[in-house]
């Protein structure tokens, strides 16, 4: 008899992550279900929670959305642990696109990566319109940085930072939390350090946080999502058709609308942007 298939196991190991009664994630057809890998943001941010239950509600897919650093969520597609991915690593997504593991490549949204940190700003970054000098002040001050160290795409923001400061943070004052934007965010308000958040996340938790944001507008702080679909011609028991549906129903009029809205009511702001899908 033969064992169970990778996808499967990887729906089951989801399930127990997240404290959900297994039988609620496999019970569906295997043709309804839809393996959605995205970072840690978006689920930290609440957006999936607006999009997901409307998707199906209009279609009767269901998805199965699995939150990891986007370096994680881009080996799942690769792998074919997953049929559909929204990330935000342009320079990480582009080769396997290249390599044919992903397709169908839509850029649709974008918001922006913020600094944030005590309200004290101990390294005085608040007056520095750069980001990479503000993370050369940080580094000056040896005032503690709390990283995602999770190879996300926020992680690989920050590190590019690093590189542009021409630094390589070193401990006790650089501090890797290996985990998602949440629970980083968390940490670096109990030790009052530093830490690269995207907009998002940070007010969508800010009444918990004992942060404020520091820096904001550096061009290269811009904060770009992807919508791509795992190849079926590399791994045929993808769910591509679900994946399609999902993928055209983000960059539709109705769940663009959403996009657009969402965040004004609690925040005086949206905390994603539209662009021109690419």
């Amino acid at each position: 008899m033969p064992g169970p298939t990778l996808r499967t196991l990887v729906l089951v190991a989801s399930a127990l992550v997240l404290g959900m009664p297994l039988s609620t994630w496999v019970a569906e057809p295997a043709n309804r279900i839809i393996v959605l890998a995205t970072g840690h943001t978006l689920r930290d941010s609440g957006l999936l929670d607006v999009l997901i239950p409307l998707f199906e509600k209009k279609t009767g897919y269901v998805v199965r959305p699995i939150a990891v650093g986007t370096g994680q969520a881009l080996a799942m597609g690769k792998r074919g642990d997953a049929d559909v991915l929204l990330t935000h690593d342009p320079e990480a997504e582009a080769p396997l696109v290249k390599e044919g593991y992903l397709i169908n490549r839509r850029q649709f949204m974008h918001n922006d990566f913020i600094i944030v940190g005590p309200a004290q700003d101990p390294a005085r970054i608040a007056r520095t319109k750069s980001a990479a000098t503000a993370f050369r002040q940080i580094a000056e001050a040896k005032v503690t940085f709390v990283s995602r160290g999770d190879d996300s795409g926020t992680h690989k923001r920050e590190q590019a930072l690093w590189n542009a400061a021409g630094l390589s943070p070193t401990r006790p004052w650089y501090v890797e939390a290996g985990q998602g934007m949440g629970a980083t965010l968390g940490i670096a308000s109990q030790k009052q350090a530093y830490t690269l958040t995207d907009r998002a996340t940070f007010l969508n938790l800010q009444k918990t946080l004992a942060l404020k944001i520091l820096l904001e507008g550096d061009p290269a702080l811009l904060n770009l999502y992807s919508v791509m679909e795992v190849n079926p011609a590399k791994h045929p028991k993808a769910n591509h058709a679900g994946a399609r549906a999902f993928s055209d129903f983000l960059i539709s009029d109705e769940a663009r609308g959403l996009i657009r809205d969402y965040g004004k009511d609690r925040f005086g702001q949206p905390l994603y942007f539209l662009g021109p899908v690419k």
